[in-house]
């Protein structure tokens, strides 16, 4: 056995690495599938249980970020342990109706942007690396300055102690696996609650993220649903394509 540099999965001398490729790609994408299947029924909360907590976090840091890089202000993020998650924001009105409807959408496509950018860093040991210790740092950091629920407390740095681990002492192999895995699991949370997409309420929270654009934008909330469902699933596909063609 050998360890390539160009590729992260242990390779035959005389096994063709596109072969292997493809057995990593079509894992990945089976493993999107599942997980997204999963996310469906209450016994995937309980299986994908990690990875639902990381999703929370993807989705609410990107609310809270949005807000942030719009001039306004990120106060609090809370994650509690059935999963759920909420970020305290104030905005400045002048941004309406514009800012207001960007953040709202942030929660739901800025997963899928992160994710799409841990999966093209997968193409190189040194940005895999870097991106790990990115994230597992940005998880610390976030906890010490946002998170502010007892939960959140513990799960959100407990993660990115994990992340930071593999990145640290892992194989090449692994570390290139974990970045691609990640990133296909931020790229799949839209699909975390996939009727939270097509739902006008929140419930006590208020309106749901995609009627609040359409408070903001007049189309309907089913309309943003199903665009920001496809826009996930299309960036999705073509960051593996781009990351696995220049292989």
């Amino acid at each position: 056995m050998r360890e390539s540099r160009k590729d992260f999965e242990p390779l035959l001398k005389n096994e063709a690495p596109s072969a292997v490729d493809r057995m990593g790609l079509t894992w990945l994408i089976a493993a999107a599938i599942a997980t997204i299947i999963l996310w469906q029924f209450p016994i995937g909360a309980y299986i994908l249980y990690p990875f639902t907590i990381l999703a929370t976090w993807f989705h609410e840091m990107s609310h809270g970020l949005m807000a942030l890089l719009l001039g306004g202000q990120f106060r609090k993020l809370e994650i509690f342990g059935d999963g759920s998650g909420v970020a305290s924001y104030a905005m400045s009105l002048s941004l309406a109706p514009i800012g207001p409807a960007l953040v709202a959408a942030a929660g739901p496509m800025g997963p899928p942007i992160a994710g799409s950018a841990l999966i093209l860093a997968s193409r190189s040991f040194k940005t895999a690396t870097l991106s790990l210790k990115i994230l597992g740092g940005f998880l610390l950091l976030s906890t010490l300055i946002w998170v502010r629920s007892l939960f959140g407390l513990i799960a959100i740095p407990l993660l990115g102690l994990i992340i930071l681990a593999i990145a640290l002492k892992a194989p090449r192999w692994l570390q290139g696996f974990a970045i691609q895995f990640l990133g296909v699991q931020a790229c799949v949370s839209t699909y975390h609650q996939l009727d939270y997409l097509f739902s006008y309420s929140a419930g006590p929270l208020g309106l749901s993220d995609t009627a609040q654009i359409q408070q903001r934008l007049f189309l309907p909330y089913w309309f943003w649903g199903g665009l920001m469902a496809i826009a996930s699933l299309v960036i999705l596909v073509q960051s593996l394509r781009i990351a696995y063609r220049s292989r």
